[in-house]
């Protein structure tokens, strides 16, 4: 999987019958220190993520996993909105509170953990 930010809506009024049903929407992939730096894509939504959330992505065949996503021609969906991530034992980053220093993500490792 990977993270990324969800930078906004993609509208397309003339579409294959398979994605009639999906909101799309335009995704960053994250640098180490959860700044839209990566590659942009178009990500189908299976949870509701809004502009601005850190999100985690699946792409290829994974992408055709979700409930919202079976069987529809997609190649990246949006699996779950992420609302901490932790590395070495410290906060790198919290939906709801402050960003962690960067020094808190040696070496650009990235592990995120969903609330349950």
């Amino acid at each position: 999987m990977i993270l990324a930010q969800v930078l906004g809506t993609v509208v397309s009024t003339r579409k294959d019958s398979g994605l009639m049903s999906l909101k799309l929407l335009l995704t960053r992939e994250v640098d180490a220190t959860f700044k839209p730096t990566g590659n942009l894509v178009v990500a189908a939504d299976a949870v509701g993520a809004g502009e601005g959330e850190l999100v985690l992505l699946a792409q290829g065949s994974s992408a055709r996993m979700t409930e919202v996503s079976r069987e529809k021609p997609v190649d990246a969906v949006i699996c779950g909105i992420v609302d901490a991530v932790e590395v070495g034992g410290e906060d790198a980053y919290l939906k709801h509170g402050r960003m962690a220093t960067p020094s808190a993500t040696p070496g650009g490792a990235r592990r995120a953990r969903t609330g349950s």
